[in-house]
């Protein structure tokens, strides 16, 4: 069983829930973006959890399935289509052979996750199949002719339909302060700030427009640890949310970090939104 890349859609990967645990050769965790989703996606097809399946950007991808299966699409909202059948997100959906599914834009939200039954079937690198934009490990992005195989079904329960509530339009994310909170002048101001999502972001970090935020110190940090989540200040005052491919060290001081629980809703955030912090108790 294999899926044909008809068309890639934009920026599009395979992804499972990453390789932890290698920060101290320089290997990030990478997996997907937005884990709930990749979580719930596999759920719907009778996968583990963690099986390898495509994260999408902005939708716009077209799979042909070369013999009967069963797929998934989470995430984004968006337009899906299979067989020429109109077919509903976060429920199976039925290929047979031949039978193209096809993701339009999305309205809401940023990144789209398609499981298929027995999970993306490439060759792990370093016990994960997930691709590392940053790093270069794993497999390619997607092109158009690319041939995924698929694994064999694992035998865990399907579920038939999960509901889920609609992405927020001004997410707020909560945050730990620190560990170089001290180094700017009122760093409580990034709590009452509404920073807008530049359009120069990517898996490796969403960088923020907003008034910048003032540094008492101006004298260089020595390189250290960083985790996705980590809101790191550059010379311009702007955060950048470091993400899924965000790098294990750097050289900016980090104001505050957003919890591992909200990254997911981070995932989603489409250029242009909104978005605020607030503390995390």
């Amino acid at each position: 069983m294999k899926l044909e890349v008809v068309r890639p859609g934009f920026a599009a990967t395979v992804q499972d829930l990453g390789r932890p645990g290698h920060a101290a050769l320089g290997v990030g965790r990478s997996g997907a973006a937005d884990r709930t989703s990749l979580r719930l996606a596999n759920r719907l097809v009778g996968n583990e959890p963690g099986a390898a399946a495509l994260e999408v950007t902005l939708g716009g991808l077209v799979l042909r399935a070369s013999g009967l299966t069963t797929v998934a699409v989470t995430g984004a909202g968006c337009p899906v289509t299979a067989g020429g059948r109109a077919a509903g997100p976060n429920a199976p959906i039925t290929l047979r052979a031949g039978e193209e599914l096809a993701l339009g834009t999305a309205s809401t939200g940023l990144r789209c996750y398609v499981a298929v039954r027995g999970g993306i079937d490439v060759p792990p690198v370093l016990g994960s199949r997930a691709t590392d934009t940053l790093g270069k490990l794993g497999p390619p992005p997607l092109a158009g002719g690319m041939l995924l195989p698929v694994g064999s079904p694992g035998g865990f329960p399907v579920v038939d339909l999960a509901p889920r509530a609609a992405l927020p339009d001004a997410p707020v994310l909560r945050v730990t302060p620190g560990p170089r909170r001290d180094w700017f002048a009122a760093p409580d101001r990034l709590l009452s700030t509404v920073y807008t999502v530049s359009p120069d972001s990517d898996r490796v970090g969403i960088r923020l427009t907003g008034p910048p935020l003032e540094r008492l110190r101006h004298d260089e940090l020595p390189s250290e640890a960083c985790v996705p989540g980590s809101l790191q200040v550059p010379p311009s005052g702007r955060p950048i949310l470091f993400h899924a491919d965000s790098p294990t060290t750097g050289g900016y001081p980090v104001i505050a970090v957003v919890e591992e629980d909200d990254l997911d809703l981070a995932a989603q955030l489409r250029p242009g939104q909104t978005v605020r912090f607030r503390p995390a108790s």
